[in-house]
C-alpha cells in the first residue's frame, strides 16, 4: 500500500554576516511518498537523495516556484584597506551609496524590477565582498565594463577616492564568475 503525507513549512533562513545565505520568508512544500503502513515512523534527513522529494518554493502571494530558481542577486565590493583606517560606519555608508546609485540608475532594468519587486522586496539577496585597496577597486572595475558587468564604482567627492562598488542585482549565475576570487568581507 503507498501513502502520500505532505505538509507546507514556513521558513525562516538565518545565517551570519559572511555566509553566501541571507534572510528568506519562503515556504516550502515537501511531498513524500512513504511505501510503508502508516503505523510505521520514518525518518527523512536533509541527505536523502533528491529523487525522494518533491520540493516547490511558495511566495508569500502563494505563487509557485522551482526551488532551483536562478536567484537575482547584487554585488558589493569594499576596500579592505578603508574597512581597517575608517570609521566602520563611514565604510557601511559607502557600500549603501554604490548599492542605491546602481539600483537607482537602473530602475527600468528588468533584473532590477524583479529584485525589488513588492513580493521580493524583503528577501534581497545581497554579497559583500572585499578587496585590498584602491588599486584592485580600479582593476575590478575595468574588468567588469569590459565584460559587459552594470556596476557603480563609488568615487567619494571631493577627496576623488574609489571606495567601493556595487553590480546592478543581476541573476547570480551570469556575474558569480567575476567576484569567484574575492574574498567575503569580514
Amino acid at each position: 500500500m503507498r501513502y502520500l503525507s505532505a505538509c507546507a513549512v514556513p521558513l525562516r533562513l538565518f545565517t551570519p554576516s559572511g555566509s553566501n545565505f541571507a534572510f528568506s520568508n519562503t515556504s516550502f512544500r515537501v511531498t513524500h511518498s512513504i511505501l510503508t503502513r502508516p503505523s510505521q515512523l520514518i525518518s527523512i534527513s536533509m541527505s536523502q537523495p533528491a529523487a525522494d522529494l518533491n520540493v516547490v518554493a511558495t511566495t508569500k502571494d502563494g505563487l509557485q516556484q522551482p526551488e532551483n530558481t536562478d536567484v537575482v542577486v547584487q554585488y558589493v565590493v569594499l576596500r579592505r584597506d578603508l574597512i581597517d583606517t575608517w570609521p566602520l560606519g563611514s565604510v557601511v555608508t559607502q557600500g549603501c551609496h554604490a548599492s542605491v546609485s546602481a539600483v537607482w540608475s537602473n530602475k527600468d532594468d528588468p533584473d532590477t524590477v524583479d529584485y525589488c519587486s513588492p513580493d521580493k522586496i524583503d528577501s534581497m539577496h545581497k554579497v559583500t565582498l572585499e578587496v585590498k585597496g584602491e588599486t584592485q577597486i580600479k582593476n575590478l572595475s575595468e574588468k567588469l565594463t569590459s565584460g559587459g558587468i552594470i556596476h557603480k564604482l563609488w568615487i567619494e567627492q571631493p577627496e576623488n577616492i574609489p571606495t567601493c562598488l556595487a553590480t546592478k542585482p543581476y541573476p547570480k549565475s551570469i556575474v558569480s564568475p567575476y567576484f569567484k576570487k574575492l574574498k567575503l568581507c569580514k
